[in-house]
Parts: structure tokens; C-alpha cells; sequence
């Protein structure tokens, strides 16, 4: 089997149904629910309100946020490397670095001595190499969630999971458009996708802050199984 091909699906599928004595069923119908509260949670709330609700909740999974306009982000994030005592930092490679003028990290922080590498998907294993040891990640969050604050990040060959995974401390950028009351809106975001036959996402990443993992007697650790330390910078885009 080749990678990323599947063979003889639909005889494995047909005898699977026959042994089970009925017919394949070839599509499922999204049942047509008499009650749908999860819309209504924060169904009202402005992109202002959405953004408070996300930096309370901050408070809750111990995250720290900042606040930005775009014009401003370009010196902000060299600003919060050097406080956060970065001295190396993997960033996606994403075109957003590029539109909101963050493609100059490198030189900008090189005479610093900080060492800046971009996602390659041609050399995975020196992306994973570095980014293990790496003081800081960033990534642009793709959507998200005001109710958990949590962001949610869709994989791409540019935007490897390890930037958000390895290193000590995360960095997730967050325009305000993305910011959405809660999981609801991103799952019909996906949905609708799979309907309209767009391609989706091979993996999709919900982050919630640093890592935390409690035992059995609910002593909370951080950073057991991810970055030590969160910080979320809602920028401005409007």
C-alpha cells in the first residue's frame, strides 16, 4: 500500500454490511434536532463582549494576554520575546506572518542573538529538532473559542503541530475576527466544508492554555505534555 492510498474500500465495506445482514449505508443524514441551545450561548455578544469573555477565561487557565492593534504587532512580538527570555523561536510558515509584517523576525532579532527558524516541510526532522528545544513558539490561531479559551489551529504543510506542542512557551496570535462564542460555530465551519466537498483539514488542534495534567489527588502540574507557559495576543484587525 502506498502512502496515503487506500485499496478495495468499497468490497471491504460491502461484505462488512452483508455480514452484518444489511445494506451499506453510502450516506448519513444529519438529524434535523427539535433543540439547539448550543446556539444560544453568547448569540448576542459584539466582538468586544466575545473578547472579554476570552480574557476572563484566560484568567481561569492561567494564560496571559496582550492586546494590539495590527500597525503595532510588528514591534509588540519582538517586545514580548525578549520579556518572555526567549532566545529561540519557531514560528509557522504561514502568509499571515507576511500580511501582518512579522517576515522580518529573523534579522529584526538576530543582532539580539536569538536564534528565529520557520516551519520547512522539507526538512521535518530539523523543524522537530528545533522546535524541541526552542524557548518560544508562534502561531496565528485559526478560530477561536471566547467561551474555553481555547484556539484552534488547522494543520497545513506550513504549520506543523510541533510549533504549538515543543517549545517552552507558546505564543498564539489572535485576530479578533477569528474570536467565535464557543466549539458550535468552528464545527459547523467544518461542516460545511465536508457539504460543499471543500478540503479539510487532515488534523485539527483545540488549545486551551498551557499544558496542565493533574493526578489522582488533582495536584495540577504545567507543562507536562506541552509548553510551560501560554500568551495570547488579540490584534486589532478590523
Amino acid at each position: 500500500m502506498g502512502a496515503g492510498q487506500v485499496y478495495n474500500r468499497n468490497s471491504f465495506l460491502d461484505n462488512l454490511a452483508k455480514n452484518l445482514g444489511r445494506d451499506r449505508r453510502r450516506q448519513v443524514e444529519k438529524p434535523a434536532w427539535n433543540h439547539n441551545p448550543q446556539w444560544d450561548v453568547l448569540k448576542d455578544a459584539s466582538p468586544d463582549e466575545l473578547v472579554e469573555v476570552l480574557k476572563q477565561q484566560c484568567l481561569r487557565i492561567h494564560t496571559d494576554v496582550h492586546e494590539t492593534v495590527s500597525a503595532e504587532l510588528p514591534s509588540l512580538i519582538p517586545h514580548l520575546i525578549k520579556e518572555y527570555g526567549g532566545k529561540s523561536v519557531v514560528t509557522w510558515d504561514d502568509p499571515r506572518f507576511d500580511e501582518y509584517g512579522l517576515s522580518g523576525l529573523t534579522g529584526e532579532l538576530s543582532g539580539d542573538e536569538i536564534a528565529v527558524h520557520v516551519w520547512d516541510c522539507e526538512v521535518v526532522e530539523e523543524n522537530l529538532a528545533f522546535s524541541a528545544t526552542a524557548d518560544v513558539g508562534i502561531t496565528f490561531s485559526d478560530a477561536t473559542l471566547a467561551e474555553s479559551g481555547t484556539v484552534v489551529l488547522f494543520s497545513d504543510k506550513g504549520k506543523g503541530r510541533a510549533v504549538s506542542l515543543l517549545p517552552v512557551i507558546y505564543f498564539a496570535i489572535i485576530p479578533k475576527s477569528t474570536i467565535v462564542p464557543r466549539m458550535t460555530q468552528v464545527a459547523k465551519q467544518v461542516h460545511d466544508k465536508v457539504e460543499k466537498g471543500e478540503p479539510v483539514p487532515s488534523c485539527v488542534n483545540f488549545i486551551s492554555g498551557p499544558s496542565n495534567s493533574a493526578d489522582i489527588e488533582m495536584n495540577l502540574i504545567v507543562g507536562v505534555h506541552g509548553p510551560v507557559q501560554a500568551v495570547y495576543i488579540i490584534v486589532d484587525d478590523k
